[in-house]
């Protein structure tokens, strides 16, 4: 059995801001993430972020720093490679890490677990060359080309700048197809792919995908106010890939395993931990961060995850003095970046979980 003060489940954005914030509390932290290395998305992101610290740094950019500060801190340790299994009714945490079933009594747990891509369903999906979109912008990133000529369906912001990687590794993008009558993505992404020349098409979807073992094309259609096919529309797209940018859904499972209580928000992305004003969840010592607790951009993602390494730290009895300050900081810049516009609908998901905090509805 490990002991160990803090367990953070998961290493991305959220989970590598709550553990150096633990840690310079004086809190001794575990890092468990399934993957080999630490980052999440933000090693694989090359598009520059704006509208706060890390204004003009490019994702990749940003994880390299905060992997640099978690390197400073000695009483943070890292498992990577290890995949949480369980969270009991005693507390204790199974993990399975270097082919060995590991257990792991922590005094706090921080669950950072983000969220995975959803998928569409249409015939011939299952034809190899159709690719989620983080699946695509992986291999952009490993020096793979994916495709010769790729169709995004979805024009939210990881579809449209998933659509410009692809574009600047040499990729012929035929279209961006959109549901909705709008882009959801930040008008800024758009913009750069129209001066590539790709068209963005609203208000379509895919109807099929069809090839000889292997994606050769895809048929899509014009949808009507309510979302009906109108007859005549269809289009033929030549490509040998499909990218899927239709959303995410977090990833809570071990949420309901350690028996908090749950939301289906649809604002926050699909059935969410109902967490206060310190990131903690209806299950006392059990903290959650990050895109698991509703799905917004990286920027929030690491906020959050400082507001609940402050916290859980706080909760042991480190900077006691410190720690309401520091909270209340994290918790002002979180309301200026949910301030505008485009963050409205997180605000509305926001004021739902607070309505529904305390009452099992899910």
């Amino acid at each position: 059995m490990k002991d160990i003060e803090v367990l953070i489940i998961g290493g991305g954005p959220a989970g590598l801001c709550a553990a150096s914030a633990a840690a310079s509390m004086g809190a001794k932290v575990l890092i468990c993430e399934r993957n080999q290395d630490l980052g999440g998305q933000l090693m694989i992101q090359t598009g520059k972020f704006f509208g706060n610290k890390h204004a003009g740094m490019r994702g990749f950019q940003i994880g390299a720093e905060l992997l640099q500060e978690i390197a400073a801190y000695p009483q943070i340790e890292v498992w990577t490679g290890a995949t949480v299994l369980g969270i009991y009714e005693d507390g204790v945490v199974t993990c399975l890490y270097q082919g060995e079933h590991q257990k792991i009594k922590p005094a706090k747990i921080i669950i950072a677990t983000g969220a995975s891509e959803n998928f569409l369903s249409f015939p011939g999906n299952d034809l190899p060359g159709v690719y989620a979109a983080g699946a695509a912008e992986t291999l952009v990133h490993a020096g793979v080309k994916p495709a010769e000529r790729v169709l995004m369906v979805g024009a939210g912001n990881i579809g449209l700048t998933v659509s410009y990687q692809l574009k600047q590794s040499g990729v012929d993008v035929a279209a961006v197809i959109e549901v909705m009558p709008q882009i959801g993505g930040y008008l800024v992404h758009a913009s750069k792919l129209q001066r590539c020349g790709i068209p963005i098409k609203t208000s379509m979807t895919i109807a099929e995908a069809y090839g000889n073992g292997k994606v050769e094309g895809a048929k899509i259609v014009k949808l009507d106010e309510n979302r009906q096919v109108i007859p005549g529309s269809e289009e033929d797209i030549v490509c040998d890939a499909i990218c899927l940018s239709v959303g995410l859904s977090p990833l809570a499972e071990l949420c309901w395993l350690a028996g908090c209580k749950m939301a289906c928000i649809r604002e926050l992305g699909g059935c969410v931990p109902l967490v206060d004003q310190t990131m903690e969840t209806t299950v006392s010592g059990v903290y959650a961060a990050g895109d698991v607790s509703g799905l917004e951009e990286a920027t929030t993602a690491m906020l959050e995850g400082r507001l609940a390494g402050i916290s859980a730290a706080a909760a042991l009895g480190y900077k006691v003095d410190q720690a309401a300050e520091m909270q209340e900081a994290c918790r002002r810049e979180l309301k200026t970046l949910r301030s505008g516009p485009m963050s409205e609908k997180i605000r509305h998901g926001l004021e739902k979980m607070a309505a529904k905090r305390g009452a099992v509805v899910c």
